[in-house]
């Protein structure tokens, strides 16, 4: 027999997580949570570094590849994705970046009303709990613990710092402050050095609730649908046994900006034509599912530097036994860190109205190995890399199913480099990088650019550079975005389905436009906000 909940989440990541706690706070909810992956409980999800661990883990990590990327050499790129409770959350650097005001007034700009930046403010500060206490910005007694790591960060950051305000830039001690704009070092959200996912802040404490039942290993392959196209349940297989599942009130996917999208179409949600080509029957013709898709590239330059950097502690079995050591009996130090430790918001020229360039001053140098032998390989010298992202790409991208079978991989577009803005910003990235390395703080700790040395020189050849070594800084969003136009967009302001009753989308996929920075800060919002709307539908706000 079928069971049925008030509510069917797909999807216990980032945003699923919060939406089943707050669903099933009042108690009067019964709240069904599907997560494809298994728990988190091992300490390669807790201890912060442990994402070295997971980044080509199978059991945790769906390792996708995206299609050959034609404006970057026709290289077929990596694109993990948390397949875990607390899915990209509890696999990610974990830098806490809420992205700047005028990325959410674009979003209201849009048409997207009660989406600006003045209205998604205290629900940022609903999920906090940040050191800096309760101010115009922050509060206290959120959920997940915001740690500022300016106090641990390694010395040799203070070179960056010291570079970027010799050149002028603005030095910013709270990136999710006023402004976004300028150097400094990133927060994290951790507690008492543990990873402090949504899955365990709002998870852990919600799952001795009667009312909220936690199903792993679970792929669901279709949302069941009426002749009135209203969404009624799910269909699913869990362990291998085939079951389905009804929601009297909502489904509610929350699957990612892969995983959504390819869900809907599975069920016959998306573009008439593709669900003809993969043999899906069309329940609603919604030609937006999987478009829009959206994501940062990074390219990195590595360096050789004259003084110790974590290189020397993660390059040795001394270093390493050091640092394990200060973890378990201190539980602070580079373990539970991100390597991602400086860096900032910066604009590229003068010209620029925001800035328009994330940078990442990591006090490691490395390499991520092509053949998923390991995650990090630090060089073997002392050492040191700086990063760069354009934040506001206008490439767009898709995601579509490659079959009607739900365990085929989806096929995954982003497009990267496809609009004359994201060229010229490929290049103006690098220089950059470039003016910011010969100011002399960091001339006074390099020895030399190791990579990609003195064969960069021109502008022809930093676009070059780009295209044989930028990736994806794995910032995928928007590929069910928000808006009122069904034909451009897939769900409403109040994130619901358009031309489907009871289905919603919450995730980083209703993105109408992406967030400078990372994004799991901004999908924890929208998981705030969009369980307020829930509720508020239903009566209980």
């Amino acid at each position: 027999m079928n069971r049925t909940y008030d509510y069917i989440i797909v999807g216990a990541g980032s945003a699923g997580c919060i939406l089943a706690h707050r669903l099933t706070e009042g108690g009067k909810y019964s709240v069904l949570l599907l997560e494809a992956g298994g728990t988190d409980d091992s300490l390669r999800f807790k201890v912060p570094i442990g994402y070295v661990y997971t980044y080509y883990d199978r059991r945790s990590n769906w390792m996708y590849s995206l299609q050959p990327e034609r404006e970057l050499n026709n290289r077929t790129l990596y694109c993990p994705r948390g397949k875990v409770q607390g899915g990209s959350g509890s696999i990610n650097a974990l830098i806490y970046v809420r992205g700047q005001r005028s990325d959410f007034d674009d979003w209201a700009a849009q048409g997207n009303t009660g989406w600006a930046f003045e209205d998604v403010l205290p629900y940022y500060k609903r999920l906090e709990s940040h050191p800096l206490g309760n101010t115009e910005y922050h509060r206290a007694d959120g959920r997940v613990r915001i740690t500022q790591m300016k106090s641990a960060a390694h010395p040799i950051c203070a070179a960056f710092l010291d570079a970027c305000e010799q050149l002028g830039y603005p030095l910013n001690d709270d990136f999710n402050g006023a402004t976004l704009e300028g150097a400094g070092i990133y927060d994290i959200n951790t507690r008492d050095g543990l990873r402090d996912s949504s899955s365990r802040a709002y998870l852990e404490p919600a799952l001795d609730r009667t009312q909220l039942t936690v199903e792993h290993h679970c792929l669901v392959d279709r949302v069941l649908l009426n002749d009135q196209r209203k969404a009624t349940g799910v269909s699913y297989r869990c362990n291998g046994e085939r079951r389905q599942c009804n929601a009297a009130k909502e489904v509610i996917l929350s699957a990612g900006a892969v995983d959504t999208p390819k869900l809907l179409q599975l069920s016959g949600v998306g573009d008439r034509a593709l669900l003809h080509r993969q043999g899906v029957t069309v329940t609603h013709h919604l030609p937006a599912v999987g478009r829009n898709l959206q994501d940062h590239t990074c390219v990195s330059y590595l360096y050789r530097a004259n003084r110790r950097t974590l290189n020397d502690e993660f390059g040795s079995w001394v270093g390493k036994a050091r640092a394990g050591l200060q973890y378990l009996l201190m539980r602070n130090g580079p373990l539970s860190l991100s390597v991602n430790q400086a860096g900032g918001f910066l604009r590229s020229d003068a010209s620029q109205a925001n800035p328009n360039m994330q940078l990442y001053f990591n006090p490691l140098s490395y390499e991520i190995p092509k053949d998923g032998s390991q995650a990090l390989r630090p060089a073997g010298h002392s050492g040191f890399l700086l990063a760069v992202s354009p934040c506001r790409p206008t490439s767009r991208g898709t995601v579509e199913i490659a079959s009607r079978h739900a365990d085929d991989a989806p096929l995954i577009r982003p497009n990267y480099l496809t609009t004359g803005k994201d060229v010229d910003e490929a290049v103006e990235a690098s220089r950059l990088v470039r003016k910011i390395m010969a100011s002399e703080p960091l001339k006074a700790i390099t020895v030399e650019e190791t990579k990609p040395g003195n064969r960069v020189r021109s502008d022809a050849q930093m676009l070059q550079y780009y295209r044989e070594e930028a990736g994806s800084i794995y910032h995928l969003c928007g590929s069910c975005a928000m808006g009122q136009d069904p034909s451009t967009s897939v769900v409403s302001n109040r994130l619901k389905v358009h031309g489907i009753d009871n289905l919603r989308v919450v995730d980083a996929s209703i993105f109408p436009n992406v967030t400078s920075g990372n994004i799991n800060a901004p999908t924890m919002m929208v998981a705030e906000k969009g369980a307020a709307m829930i509720l508020e539908d239903a009566g209980q706000w």
